[in-house]
Order: structure tokens, then sequence, then C-alpha cells
């Protein structure tokens, strides 16, 4: 028996022959033994998903999912923090079909453009804050930061000052997955499997107050302490070394930390003083999640590169962007080759779907209605459910995004010792109360779309305290 023969019979024996009829339904263990025979997943024990049969969705519509048994699930997450309008707006839909008919793909190499990247080019000039008139255009948020990369040397290298080459980023934040982004996130497991990491890159603490700070001492200090290693590695290193810092303005993979009031002043003061260039990663605040079209502007400071992605189509193609200050663009172009490029930068497609997105967003007043409706509404039923709730030590964000800290002691600020194992206790409550949130160590996750009505807000909020009251009993009680 040859090798083809023998992958043939091993198909056969656990999963149902393949069917190229779209239209085929099958059953949810057939689904599974075909996805546990040919799929890898992301971020995944497979031997465990496996074993365990994945939750194979298969419809949704607004705010709402639906699984292969017929379940209807409550998205919490808007998808991956992306589905800002919603699932199943026609709009996009239709955007995405007139293009496919009209051109389905062209590249914006060879001195080439076409109508959709243009215009969204000049929306996202309108819509971002005055300096950032230039975009250039990836497909997802880790390629945006790898451009990121490239674009912060361009830049150096235009003013002569080619020995900047440091990149500072955070312990615990998160920039992405390809080896670029993995190495400017600050996430210990993820650098664990990469032992080919970027050089000239490296790492402060997270401003955590919940988790990090010494007793006795304020947020307000506490902000000021974390921004002020910004400074401290800088001058270790010779600020005539330093390229850049990079941070998400609210860390999101990490858990949802919002840095103190203090902190994104004092980072920026640091990295005016030291000629330090300043990145914020947008991918998972951009578009909304805020109550601002940025999340840098409730922070109020101001980048000289933004990473944008996820929001920007609302996850219903792939895309990403990375926006150039005016005076960060002026020197890339006069620097002159940016030797950098993809196959799919500014796919005719992608762009469509993102000013159709963008539109809905404007148009609709949604990020405004987050901000004055739906996000204060949002907020205050979680404290109301959760302000005085036995293993809940903090309720953290603003806008359509939430942060709960899962905590032994919440007075105190002490934490569950297992407190990955308590977060996933949480989590698979969720998931059987056929709600979407996310653990992150022992803090539970909410990002929901951006359309979310307060009838749905109850709703999450209604099913994650019965998830965190059976977390409480389970572990509080043993």
């Amino acid at each position: 028996m040859n090798y083809r023969t023998e992958k043939v019979a091993y198909v056969q024996s656990v999963a149902p022959t393949v069917e190229t009829q779209a239209s085929q339904q099958r059953t949810t263990a057939e689904y599974r033994a075909l996805d546990a025979a040919h799929h890898i997943h992301p971020f995944s024990d497979m031997g465990s998903l496996n074993r365990a049969g994945s939750r194979v969705i298969v419809k949704a519509k607004g705010a709402y999912l639906w699984d292969s048994d017929g379940n209807t699930i409550i998205d919490g997450m808007a998808g991956l923090w992306c589905v800002n309008v919603g699932y199943g707006r026609k709009e996009l839909i239709d955007a995405a079909h007139r293009q496919m008919m009209q051109l389905p793909y062209y590249n914006t190499f060879f001195r080439t453009s076409h109508p959709p990247v243009i215009e969204l080019s000049a929306l996202l000039a309108e819509l971002t804050p005055a300096p950032f008139n230039h975009f250039f255009y990836c497909n997802s948020g880790s390629e945006g930061n790898d451009t990121v990369l490239r674009l912060v040397h361009q830049y150096w290298a235009a003013q002569n000052q080619i020995d900047k080459k440091y990149v500072i980023s955070r312990k615990n934040g998160y920039h992405g997955s390809t080896i670029a982004g993995g190495t400017l996130g600050g996430m210990g497991y993820m650098h664990e499997q990469m032992p080919s990491r970027v050089e000239n890159i490296v790492h402060i603490d997270q401003p955590f107050y919940f988790g990090e700070a010494e007793d006795g001492m304020t947020a307000e200090e506490f902000g000021v302490a974390r921004a002020q290693q910004l400074e401290a590695k800088i001058l270790e290193l010779g600020a005539g070394n330093v390229a850049a810092f990079i941070g998400e303005p609210f860390q999101g993979a990490g858990g949802v930390i919002f840095p103190p009031s203090t902190y994104w002043p004092e980072i920026q003061r640091i990295c005016r003083k030291h000629d330090i260039l300043l990145v914020a990663d947008e991918v998972i605040g951009g578009f909304g999640r805020t109550g601002e079209w940025f999340s840098h502007q409730h922070f109020g400071f101001e980048p000289d590169l933004i990473t944008l992605a996820k929001g920007l189509t609302s996850g219903y193609i792939p895309m990403g962007a990375v926006g150039l200050h005016d005076r960060v663009a002026k020197a890339v172009i006069e620097k002159g080759d940016f030797n950098h490029g993809l196959t799919y930068s500014g796919h005719p497609v992608a762009a469509a779907v993102a000013v159709a997105n963008l539109k809905l967003l404007r148009d609709e007043k949604i990020v405004e209605r987050v901000k004055t409706d739906t996000g204060p509404y949002f907020h205050k039923k979680l404290r109301e459910a959760f302000s005085n709730h036995p293993i809940v030590g903090e309720i953290d964000g603003v806008g359509l995004v939430a942060g709960l800290q899962l905590a032994q002691d919440p007075q105190t600020r002490r934490r569950f010792a297992n407190g990955g194992e308590i977060g996933t206790a949480c989590r698979d409550f969720c998931v059987n109360g056929n709600l979407i949130a996310r653990a992150t160590g022992d803090r539970m996750v909410l990002s929901p779309p951006l359309v979310v009505t307060k009838q749905e807000i109850d709703e999450i909020v209604s099913k994650l305290k019965q998830a965190v009251d059976a977390t409480s009993h389970q572990f509080m009680s043993s």
C-alpha cells in the first residue's frame, strides 16, 4: 500500500468522504471528524480539542451565532474583537459582490492603483486624527506590526540615524503572531515557541495596577512609575540607539488592561524628550471600541504610527493597515524606495468592504452611540452585577470593551494562585450557557459588536453573572 492509499484509508476511517457540493449538510459528528482529521486550529491543544470535538458555527446575524446543533449563542467577543457592525450586514456583502464582479483582484505594485484602495485611503484620512494622511495596506494586524518595524527603520535611515535600531515594547502586550509581531509582544509562552526571534526588541513592565502595584501605591503613582521604566530603558540602551516604543493603548489579549490616567501622558513626554517614535497598536481599539474612533484619542496622546485591522472591515474580509503621521510619511516618501509589500496589499475586494464598513460606522453614528449610550449602559450593568461580587476584584474598560478580574480577595487585590484554571472554568461556564466570552488568565474579557442593543447587553451580563457565580461556587466552596 502506497502513501496515498494509506492516507485515503485513514481519512475514510475517521471521517466521511469529502463532497464538493457546497450545499451538503453534515451532522455535527461528521463535521467534527473532518475537522479533527484535517484542521490545525490556532492557539489550541489539538489532542484535547479533537477528543472533545470542536463547536461548529454555521450561521450568524447581528450579535448572535448558531452552531450545527441549532443552539443560539450571543457573541460577547464580536468574533475576535472584530465584527464591529455585527454579522450579516448586506451593505458589506453587496460591496464585496460588486467589487468581485468589477475587479476581483489587482496589485498595487508597478505604479498601479485601483478605485477601492484610493477611496479607502481618502476616507481613512477623513476619519483618523488630522496628522494621518497616508496609509499602507496588508492583511492583518500581525503584518501591520511587521510593517511598522520596516517603516520605523526607514524613517530613521532618512534622518541619517541608522544606529536607532531598538524598539521597546511591554511584557504581556500582544502585537500579533508572526515572528516579528510575536517578538514585539511580551507574552512569554509565545516566545518559548520562537527560538528565532527578531533582534533589537526589548520589553518593559506592563501598567497593570490591580496585579502588580505595590501596597499603598495609588493608581496615579503606579502609572507614572511604569511609564518611567521606558525612560530608564532608553537611558540604558542610549537614546541614539532607540527607534520607537510600541504599545496598545489598552492591552487587549493581555486581559483588557487600562493603564492609569497618568501613564500615556508620561510615555508621550518621554518619547518626545528622547526623540523616539511612538506607535499605537490600534488593531483591537480602533474603529469605535472605546467610544472614540481610535483608542489613543480616549487616552489623549498623539502617536507617530498606528496599526489598524479587525474593525477596519468588521472582520468580513481580512485586511490590515498602518497609518503614518505626516512627518513620518514625508520622510519615508522622500527617502525613496520602500522595499516592502504583499501580494494582497490594498486588495480591491477588501478595500471595497472596508469603505462600506467605515461608512456604516460613520453614517449610522455607531461610534457616537457607543460613547454616549450603549457603552455607558454596558458598564453600568456590569457594575450593578459585579461591584460586590465575592470573586470580582475590578471591572476595567470603557465603551464596549471590559475586563473582569477574578480574585480570591478583591479588597486586598489577592489573586487566585491557580488563576488560569479559574479563568478557564469561568469561560467554560459561559460557553455552556451560550455566551461567547474570553478568559485571559484570571481575567474575563468582553468585547461585543458595536451595534449590540441594550436588551442584548442585559443578556450578556446576565449570562456572565451566572458563569461567574458558578465559578465562585466551584472554587470558593472547595
